[in-house]
């Protein structure tokens, strides 16, 4: 006689209730904990999205007198006033920088992140700023967005700020001097680099502020000893081995942040202190740069 083969028995009403149950759990629970890391993750990055820090670097400018060697420069790039970046957290920024005790302060634009109302509580925070030899700003492209232009250069102007679009002037110290000068944005303004240059020559010491690294591919002046821009805001999101996975840049990852060697000349480019939307940093902490001058 053959051998009885044993059957799987059917699975009752129960059992297949009972294995329901068990997959629903998991998968809720899968969801929850995906949702709750989710949620985590955002509130973490909204926490480090404020969480302002100095950065201390040293910057070499070819022909610098010895008078400015070891001279610091507080910048400040991108605040980006607005929804996501009140002003009590611009005035946060401003009073670190201003506890620094700078030589000079330079101001990267993106003053507002859009809307006019955002303009004047913002550079008024920044009228507070004073430095021996003095505060000077740029304009990003954010300065241009929605009518806003005419505002910031008005309250510029009020909060005696000089504006240098498309021109510069000479630091002078202890009968030293370096050029100081300014472009406009690259992506809604358009820069005249041998205005902002004047009459210096080869053998002057030049800091250009371009608000956009990428104009640095553009400069091939010999006259241009340094570049400080903003714009990318370190790609505000990092993730390990990959790095930022979005940078407002023609060149990818190459001007996210930090001191970059460009085609003629090197451009320190710093994350900025706001920022856009998403209104998050992860692994990318907002900075104020102290730079000593060497």
């Amino acid at each position: 006689m053959l051998p009885a083969v044993a059957q799987k028995p059917d699975m009752t009403e129960d059992s297949r209730s009972i294995t329901l149950m068990i997959t629903r759990r998991k998968f809720l629970r899968s969801t929850a904990m995906t949702a709750m890391a989710g949620a985590l993750g955002v509130g973490y990055g909204l926490m480090e999205a404020k969480w302002l820090r100095i950065t201390e670097v040293t910057l070499t400018v070819p022909n610098l007198p010895d008078p400015f060697k070891g001279k610091r420069v507080a910048f400040l790039a991108d605040l980006h006033h607005g929804p996501y970046v009140p002003i009590p957290y611009i005035a946060h920024a401003v009073d670190m920088a201003q506890a620094l005790n700078p030589d000079l302060i330079l101001l990267g634009g993106d003053y507002p992140d859009r809307g006019i109302p955002y303009v004047e509580p913002c550079i008024a925070e920044l009228s507070r700023l004073h430095a021996p030899l003095g505060v000077y700003a740029i304009l990003g492209n954010h300065d241009h967005y929605d009518g806003c232009l005419p505002y910031v250069k008005a309250a510029l102007r009020e909060a005696r700020i000089p504006e240098l679009t498309n021109r510069g002037l000479w630091i002078k110290e202890g009968g030293a001097r370096f050029w100081l000068c300014g472009v406009d944005d690259f992506w809604r303004g358009v820069q005249d680099l041998p205005a902002a240059l004047g009459d210096t020559t080869t053998e002057d010491a030049v800091i250009l502020l371009s608000h956009n690294p990428d104009y640095v591919e553009e400069i091939n002046d010999p006259r241009v000893g340094l570049v400080l821009s903003g714009h990318t805001h370190g790609g505000q999101i990092n993730i390990p081995v990959i790095g930022a996975p979005v940078v407002p840049s023609l060149y990818g990852q190459k001007y996210a942040h930090g001191l970059v060697q460009g085609p003629a000349v090197p451009v320190f480019v710093t994350r900025g202190i706001g920022t856009i939307i998403p209104p998050i940093r992860i692994a990318c902490r907002p900075e104020i740069v102290l730079a000593t001058l060497a």
